[in-house]
């Protein structure tokens, strides 16, 4: 009869680190060990084709490339420099006054050119400037848009005569001969009125200077003179001896008009008053 089976010959495992049986998670013999993975992969033609991080890198190289070149394009070229300037819109000053004041750098690069210093250096240097735009023209120029300022009053002291604008800016000073015509000279009598203790002559400047832009185009082709001797008392002086009593500064658009009505209604008077614009009166005298 045969004897009692034990474990070990049934081929039960026996203790680990025994030879009873393979641990568990080793690789049967023979076997390869693991690829590493491809750099190529086969497209669906069977072709190869590079990785995502070779594409990236492609691109990244395209792109430094195209910076490159555009920086040499408007930097180091010379085909994207300035080559020439050019003004417009100018009445009194020469263009070339314009261009000699703007010192524009020929010949460097158009993209580098600080346009923004340009306008402030014209601004600067010729307060008859109003605004100025300075704007890039490629391929190879500068375009300065100039404004002027518009006198609409003439102050005269010691045979020159100091133009103001709208704005109260005075601007220019020149002789009589180039003094501009069509402006009225302003006259401020106001040595001994009482109202200068509230208004100073600096003020009534200013009233005045109100009262000739508010003035009709064909009012003020014939205004000669703008006479203020008080805050409420302005006066024009004609051509064709002429007045016009105009008041205060205030309610400037309704006198213009109740004038306008005035001189059409009554051609051959010689004295208006406008005052009270919405009682206008005209006069022989």
């Amino acid at each position: 009869m045969a004897g009692p089976t034990t474990t070990t010959e049934r081929g039960a495992p026996g203790p680990r680190g025994t030879g009873g049986g393979k641990p568990r998670g080793a690789k049967p013999k023979g076997s390869s060990p693991a690829r590493p993975s491809l750099r190529w992969r086969r497209g669906p033609g069977g072709g190869r084709t590079p990785s995502s991080g070779r594409r990236a890198l492609l691109l990244l190289l395209a792109a430094v490339a195209l910076l490159v070149g555009g920086l040499w394009l408007f930097y180091g070229s010379a085909w994207l420099r300035v080559g020439e300037v050019t003004t417009s819109g100018t009445r009194v000053l020469t263009p070339a006054q314009v261009e000699a004041a703007a010192a524009v750098p020929v010949g460097a690069p158009l993209v580098s050119v600080d346009t923004d210093a340009i306008e402030h250096r014209l601004r600067r240097a010729l307060p008859r400037i109003d605004s100025v735009d300075a704007v890039r023209s490629w391929p190879h120029g500068i375009v300065l848009n100039v404004v002027e300022r518009t006198p609409v009053l003439l102050v005269e002291k010691g045979g020159k005569f100091t133009e103001v604008d709208a704005k109260g800016v005075r601007f220019a000073t020149v002789d009589a001969a180039r003094a501009p015509k069509g402006v009225p000279l302003l006259e401020l009598v106001v040595a001994r009125s009482p109202s200068l203790r509230r208004f100073d002559a600096g003020r009534l400047t200013v009233e005045a200077v109100g009262v000739a832009g508010d003035l009709p185009a064909p009012v003020a082709r014939d205004a000669k003179v703008l006479r203020v001797r008080s805050y409420d008392s302005i006066t024009l002086e004609l051509r064709g001896g002429r007045t016009v009593v105009w008041g205060s500064g205030e309610d400037g658009e309704a006198k213009a008009r109740a004038l306008v009505a005035l001189m059409k209604a009554a051609p051959k008077a010689g004295h208006f008053d406008v005052s009270a614009p919405t009682a206008p009166a005209a006069s022989r005298s």
